[in-house]
């Protein structure tokens, strides 16, 4: 363990160049800044920019976190889908409200989205659903994620079964599937520093609008 320790002390954090962030030249909508930092991430070649981590809690107020992919975002807020019977669905219906968390490494960049989520139309989720990968919708017709498995032949020959039935009718659409936005109350930019004078600024939804503040590192 001690080793492990070390080693973790050891890792280097901040490599490569920065890019500059100056508050004072921020737009007064945090979407704009968002949608601004995201394509610089593109740009960037960062791998998977658009990947998050979903924090949720249950009825029971303990949280649970995994990653997504960010399908879309406007002036609505941030969109990601899940199946209503998995954990993220079930939690969602228990207390609508989540966290995102965006970390684009190499450019020492880390962006946190919290709000209440609602639910989109049956007809944005069918759409959400029809655009994924076949591969995709032949798991997520399943309906079964985070349910025990036997083993993964199990899993195979239930997905090549679904993947079947899709062929058979392309058109098909999960029973589950649900579109879910994040409107967001609060949304921090945080820009690293190599000499740990990180820049942080919040914004806070207010009086219909937005109020910026800057917060320690």
């Amino acid at each position: 363990m001690a080793d492990v320790r070390q080693l973790l002390r050891d890792l280097p954090v901040f490599t490569g160049d920065l890019p500059a962030f100056d508050p004072l030249e921020t737009p007064d909508d945090p979407v704009e800044l968002f949608t601004a930092w995201l394509l610089g991430a593109v740009r960037a070649q960062v791998p998977e920019p658009h990947a998050m981590t979903v924090s949720t809690a249950g009825a029971d107020g303990n949280p649970s976190a995994r990653t997504l992919i960010l399908k879309d975002i406007d002036a609505d807020g941030w969109r990601f889908a899940a199946h209503r019977d998995s954990t993220k669905g079930r939690e969602l219906a228990d207390r609508p409200y989540a966290a995102l968390t965006f970390y684009w490494q190499p450019l020492a960049r880390q962006v946190r989205v919290r709000g209440p989520v609602v639910r989109e139309s049956a007809e944005r989720a069918a759409a959400d659903f029809l655009a994924r990968s076949p591969g995709a919708r032949a798991e997520a017709l399943l309906g079964r994620q985070s349910r025990p498995l036997g083993d993964l032949a199990e899993r195979d020959a239930a997905v090549t079964e679904s993947a079947a039935r899709l062929a058979r009718e392309p058109g098909l659409v999960a029973p589950g599937w649900t579109l879910h936005t994040v409107r967001a109350e609060s949304v921090e930019f945080w820009q690293g520093d190599k000499d740990r004078k990180h820049t942080r600024l919040a914004y806070h939804r207010a009086d219909g609008g937005w109020r910026k503040e800057l917060l320690w590192p």
